[in-house]
């Protein structure tokens, strides 16, 4: 008889029908849903069943050319006339309307993006919210923000977001730039778009001057037409590192201002003194409840030795409870891998994995026969020059070392050209700073991991990108200062 007690949980799926989604969209310039310059659509798919949810608008350089005109005017007329208590009232406003529709933003950043309902309905969509709450409070305080500074907004913003986190991705970038002044061209990921299309629907709804947001979907031409658009004054990018570096060449020689959040392999690190329970739940919180589709996702675990088979024990007992299945059951742990590219990617890296020495463990569960899946991985015995080690994965696999002191994990995690995030387990506060300070990280998060404040700035090091979303760092992005 099994020593672990197995529960079968019915099926608790969250309505679809609750969720408005139109057929087709079109870009949103101006004000007003405006069909492509060039006439072209391209579909958005149920990573989960692979079947086709709406059409979405295929943006060209025209398209781009009339959003950044669209925003000019925005900024030079009424926008820009505004007072910034009225600037304010605007955000939160949009704030109040994405609480009123939270459920329907919920299920459509499920259907679109393959993520459990419970994270969708518990953190994406209510984290969003606080960010523009957060944001329109500031929005008549940035003499307060930045005393005895002269300030003043930067014009228009080019914005790109990635797939894992579509609406929080669109808030973070947002909100801070409507609070400085400054108006919006937004593009949404190609695999991603609902949840910015439905933002765009709230934002006609709040009376928001034309011009001021405008959304521009495509691919990744539609972004590099927004970023080397010669009248966009701001460039923000969320994504790969690849081509945050192609970025920053376009750019170079340019006024642009530019902030980039790029990749990342994080450490999480267990000390012999650490509580392990908590230290396990931090770990599958970290990496599998969001499929390590996050740049801070912990995919690097190191663990001392003197407690590593108790950590591996415990680890692989929590995986075996994990629900893979409908992102959009209450019940599901991990949810759908984005797309099949994306899973392709994983799969790859799992072979190279076996191939280098490592040891693999997955878990047992059964996964849909349809749709993009990927059972929660765990690989030890695994070398700190192996590739899974060293680059990102961008899905739920761990690569699991062990350390003896101090210095040699701090040596270990700072080994790598990533510096976004990090997490430290002990129980003693002093062990905590100790390391903290010393890793070269944006973020280092104590005995907890994936914990989001819109107070607190987010963003990284090396290889990792520079500049920090949220907070008055976030603010300080979009002033010219």
């Amino acid at each position: 008889m099994s020593d672990q007690t197995e529960w079968n949980y019915s099926p608790a799926p969250e309505s679809a029908k609750q969720a408005h989604i139109s057929g087709r969209y079109e870009h949103f310039i101006n004000g007003k849903w405006t069909a492509p310059k060039e006439g072209d659509y391209f579909s958005t798919t149920n990573p989960a069943n692979g079947k086709k949810i709406a059409e979405v608008a295929s943006g060209s350089q025209a398209d781009v050319n009339a959003a950044v005109k669209a925003a000019r005017a925005a900024y030079e007329g009424p926008w820009g006339k505004l007072s910034a208590r009225d600037r304010g009232k605007y955000i939160y406003r949009i704030a109040r309307l994405i609480q009123e529709r939270a459920r329907e933003f919920a299920i459509i950043e499920t259907l679109d993006g393959g993520k459990p309902i419970r994270e969708s309905r518990d953190v994406d969509i209510p984290l969003a919210a606080n960010h523009f709450f957060y944001y329109a409070g500031w929005a008549d305080k940035l003499e307060y923000a930045f005393p005895n500074r002269k300030i003043a907004s930067l014009g228009v913003a080019g914005q790109v977001i990635p797939w894992n986190f579509p609406l929080l991705m669109a808030a973070w970038k947002i909100a801070p730039a409507l609070a400085t002044g400054n108006t919006v061209v937004l593009k949404p990921a190609e695999t991603t778009p609902l949840t910015s299309l439905k933002l765009a629907e709230l934002i006609a709804e709040s009376g928001l001057p034309e011009g001021v947001v405008n959304i521009v979907t495509g691919a990744g031409e539609t972004g590099a037409a927004i970023v080397n658009h010669a009248d966009v004054n701001k460039v923000a990018f969320t994504g790969s590192t690849s081509v945050g570096k192609l970025i920053q060449k376009s750019v170079a020689g340019s006024n642009k201002k530019v902030t980039l959040e790029l990749g990342g392999k994080a450490a999480n690190i267990i000390l012999d003194d650490a509580a392990i329970d908590q230290a396990v739940e931090g770990i599958v919180n970290g990496i599998y409840f969001n499929q390590g589709h996050v740049c801070c996702a912990g995919s690097r675990l190191f663990v001392q030795e003197s407690v590593f088979d108790e950590v591996m024990w415990k680890l692989k007992r929590r995986m075996d409870t994990l629900i893979v299945g409908d992102p959009l059951d209450k019940n599901t742990d991990v949810g759908a891998i984005n797309s099949k590219e994306q899973l392709r990617t994983i799969e790859k890296y799992i072979k190279t994995g076996r191939e280098e020495g490592s040891e693999m463990y997955q878990t047992s569960c059964k996964l849909p026969a349809s749709g993009n899946w990927c059972a929660p991985t765990v690989f030890t015995n695994v070398a700190q020059s192996s590739t899974i080690a060293q680059e990102e994965i961008f899905g739920p696999v761990l690569a699991v070392q062990t350390f003896r002191t101090v210095p040699e994990v701090i040596e270990k995690a700072n080994n790598t050209p990533y510096g976004l995030s990090a997490g430290v387990w002990s129980d003693k506060g002093a062990r905590l700073f100790q390391i903290s300070s010393n890793l070269d990280a944006g973020v280092v998060w104590g005995n907890t991991y994936n914990q989001f404040d819109p107070t607190s700035p987010f963003g990284g090091y090396k290889e990792s990108g520079f500049g920090r979303e949220g907070g008055l760092h976030g603010l300080a992005a979009y002033l010219d200062m």
